[in-house]
């Protein structure tokens, strides 16, 4: 399994937020329960970090609206042996 970053943004008005909140607390989801939220200091998005098979499962565990607009990050731990590899990840 990899670990996927999910960042969803809102709008920043009250209806808005409390919408998007509410949409992912109602669907119940272990995963989406437990969110994290910058709304209390005006940066209007939740991010979640998921274990997937692929991008495309990650992004299941949102509610269908919020798929489509959502970010997908694949996530990786890097230490000193890997240097060389993360070299050949980015050449030139």
């Amino acid at each position: 399994m990899e670990r996927f970053l999910i960042e969803v943004d809102h709008p920043a008005d009250r209806g808005a937020c409390l919408k998007a909140i509410r949409l992912v607390l109602e669907m119940g989801s272990h995963w989406v329960t437990h969110a994290d939220w910058g709304c209390f200091d005006g940066v209007h998005t939740g991010w979640l970090i998921v274990e997937a098979a692929s991008r495309d499962e990650a992004r299941m565990v949102l509610p269908p609206v919020e798929r489509s607009a959502a970010r997908i990050v694949q996530l990786a731990r890097f230490d000193l042996a890997q240097i060389d590899e993360l070299e050949r990840h980015h050449p030139g």
